[in-house]
């Protein structure tokens, strides 16, 4: 129960959970809760049964983050030029759909895998400084690797985005595990898969590489639980 975390809930028969005023979707009797970089840490979830409802409070525990400066970028990967900015409003916009829809599938409670194995050069939520400028915080984890170099699923899940150049993320893949959690695999040299894939644990959709905002070949692994960006490596295994 941590900023970045993510809660898989087991209900009773006919109990439904609320979160935010909403009620959760599930898959079978489980739900999911995921909690953002920033985060509250006083939380609640709400339980209702029947005619009753009960209300569990709980606090996330507090979570400090690094701070880390990235150079020798080109300017127009800090900066973008006027020209360049239809297509980082078209990049997001295909981004947004890909995570719109709700899918009912279980890859969200498998034990998830490392998608590739290499040196941890970049932690989730770190504050970061691209050739001296400040800019958001990363949201993912960047493990180094050579170039084309596999990368494989670390659960289960559909397809919903594959597109080979987009502006930050170069080779981009995002993986839909169900209940609203999504892989994101960014900076590909090759995509393995096309929207609508099913894909199992392990298997390769991807290969690494260095395209969009990148300085070297690595693969940035980023998780969404709806629109709140969690840390994936609370959900692998420890390095």
């Amino acid at each position: 129960l941590i900023p970045g975390g993510l809660v898989i809930l087991t209900l009773r028969a006919n109990t439904r959970a609320l979160y935010d005023a909403r009620t959760l979707p599930q898959f079978g009797n489980q739900v999911v809760l995921g909690f953002g970089r920033d985060a509250p840490l006083r939380q609640s979830v709400l339980f209702t049964q029947k005619d009753t409802a009960s209300e569990f409070e709980f606090q996330l525990k507090p979570r400090s983050y690094i701070e880390q400066r990235i150079d020798g970028l080109p300017p127009a990967y800090v900066t973008p030029p006027a020209e360049a900015l239809a297509k980082i409003k078209r990049d997001a916009a295909s981004k947004r759909q890909a995570r719109a829809g709700l899918t009912l599938q279980g890859g969200f409670a498998e034990a998830f895998i490392w998608p590739v194995d290499g040196r941890i050069t970049g932690v989730y939520g770190s504050r970061r400084l691209y050739n001296g400028e400040p800019r958001r915080p990363h949201y993912g984890i960047d493990i180094a690797a050579p170039a084309g170099t596999p990368v494989r699923a670390p659960a289960a899940g559909r397809i919903s985005l594959a597109s080979p150049d987009m502006y930050f993320e170069g080779g981009l893949i995002f993986l839909d595990h169900g209940l609203a959690v999504t892989s994101v695999f960014m900076h590909l040299e090759t995509l393995a898969v096309k929207v609508g894939d099913k894909v199992r644990q392990g298997d390769i959709i991807a290969t690494v590489g260095s395209t969009g905002r990148s300085t070297g070949p690595h693969l940035d692994w980023r998780m969404y639980w709806a629109d709140r960006r969690i840390d994936p490596a609370l959900l692998a295994p420890p390095r």
